[in-house]
């Protein structure tokens, strides 16, 4: 295989990253970092408040094309806020995700 063949491979990895979605609870740290409301998401990318509490608390996940928009939203909150990009297993795990009040 030649030198500019494994460039291109390489290349095509990358861009498949740009479409990863970060942990549900970063997520949530990328949007309150903003100040922002599940409803504002929602309204910017398309979908109901819900479907934004699902995505954070990784019951769902988005679907095109709000996946892209979801995607991208949170590409710049993570350049905006690079410590909010980060998973911080140090600190408590909300009630939601510890399944309080569940049966």
């Amino acid at each position: 295989m030649s030198d500019p063949d494994r460039l291109k491979r390489v290349d095509a990895l990358l861009e498949g990253l740009d479409d990863v979605l970060p942990p549900p609870r970063v997520r949530a740290q990328l949007r309150l970092a903003a100040n922002l409301t599940q409803q504002e998401i929602a309204d910017a990318v398309g979908v109901k408040r819900l479907a934004v509490v699902r995505w954070e608390l990784g019951k769902s996940n988005p679907r095109r094309p709000q996946r892209q928009a979801y995607i991208h939203l949170l590409n710049q909150l993570a350049k905006r806020f690079p410590e909010a990009a980060v998973l911080d297993l140090s600190s408590a795990t909300p009630a939601s995700e510890r399944g309080v009040g569940m049966t």
